[in-house]
């Protein structure tokens, strides 16, 4: 995965050096500087300024510079204390202003400033369509595949967390008590937030692409990573009760360790499933997704819970308690997960196992 981040960075970055390249012609060659002149610069600025990693922020930032250069500084001003507009849009309303406001100080009259404007929305014009060429048809880098790739992942994160909890809690042999659980994977999805939203929003401004058409429903890849981001905070906590729980006696441990065990591996079981359904686009059934099992699961960890109150004496035996509650908020949120995630497939025409 290294290498394939490390390689897609070398791409990105020849494709940035051609679109200079091209954009310096206007002024290494007279023929287009005579139609352009002094306004090379501002499709210069304009392929440094717009030119993005992922092929849906270099169109929302070209296109709104176009539109902002047209509208000029009072329109542009107005929209961005909408706050929709605000979030989507304010990187590229601030260049608008710029150049509006640059074009009208530069302090020439009234006839020339028309052919200052004409020549310089030439120019930028220009420099988009470098970017929007290079951009989408050199390797495109699309934020929609990220989007969709990184969701997926974040389920066999959060699988992997919750089955080595079990295992270093209530496993046997060397396994039980090794407390070195990666937990990075659930820290990494807790801050994934920003990410996701950046990346849903350009996703909305690429091209129909593989299987992600117009209007695909990137809000409820949004919902998920926000379910996935609770389910993370639950986790974090169960992996401290682990510490604790470990030095309880065996007496404590025996009435729920079978319990917890196969309820971690069928909870993990059922992520990984839920993960590889967003994957490969393709809708699971309840019997694969382990539903009913997670159900008397929960009913069994609810009966260990009642009856394991009225037994606390220690710190130990907390743990243990607390551990029960945290495992049955786990299955409840790994229901509603595989509820979304099956909206999902629905809205966004998954094909059927």
């Amino acid at each position: 995965k290294y290498h394939e981040q490390h390689e897609r960075k070398v791409i990105h970055s020849i494709k940035v050096g051609t679109a200079l390249v091209l954009v310096s012609l206007l002024y290494l060659l007279d023929p287009l500087f005579k139609h352009v002149g002094e306004s090379s610069m501002w499709a210069i600025m304009t392929v440094v300024l717009i030119y993005d990693f992922f092929a849906g922020a270099t169109l929302s930032k070209g296109i709104l510079r176009g539109i902002g250069t047209i509208l000029g500084g009072v329109v542009a001003q107005y929209c961005r204390m909408i706050p929709s507009i605000k979030r989507k849009c304010d990187y590229g309303i601030m260049i608008y202003i710029l150049t509006f406001n640059l074009v009208a100080v530069s302090g020439l009259r009234a006839d020339r400033i028309w052919e200052l404007a004409r020549l310089r929305l030439i120019a930028i014009a220009m420099g988009v369509a470098i970017v929007i060429i290079t951009n989408l048809l050199i390797y495109p880098m699309w934020a929609g595949d990220e989007l969709h790739n990184l969701t997926s992942s974040k389920f066999n994160k959060l699988a992997c967390c919750i089955e080595e909890c079990m295992e270093a809690s209530f496993g046997v042999g060397e396994k039980k008590g090794h407390l070195s659980i990666n937990i990075n994977g659930c820290k990494s999805v807790l801050n994934s937030k920003s990410n996701d939203e950046s990346l849903a929003n350009f996703a909305k401004w690429e091209p129909w692409h593989g299987n992600f058409g117009f209007s695909y429903p990137w809000e409820k890849y949004l919902k998920i990573g926000e379910l996935l981001r609770e389910l993370a905070a639950i986790i974090l906590p169960l992996h401290a009760c682990i510490a604790l729980q470990l030095q309880a006696s065996t007496t404590l441990q025996q009435p729920i360790k079978d319990t917890c065990k196969n309820a971690g591996l069928s909870l993990g079981l059922t992520m990984r499933e839920l993960g590889e359904s967003i994957l490969k686009m393709k809708r699971g059934q309840e019997k694969v997704l382990n539903i009913p099992a997670l159900q008397s699961f929960k009913l069994e960890l609810t009966v260990l819970s009642t009856s394991g109150l009225q037994a606390i004496e220690n710190v130990e035996g907390l743990a243990i308690a607390n551990i029960l509650f945290l495992l049955m908020e786990i299955v409840d949120k790994v229901k509603v997960l595989a509820k979304e995630v099956e909206e999902l497939g629905e809205i966004a025409g998954f094909e059927s196992k």
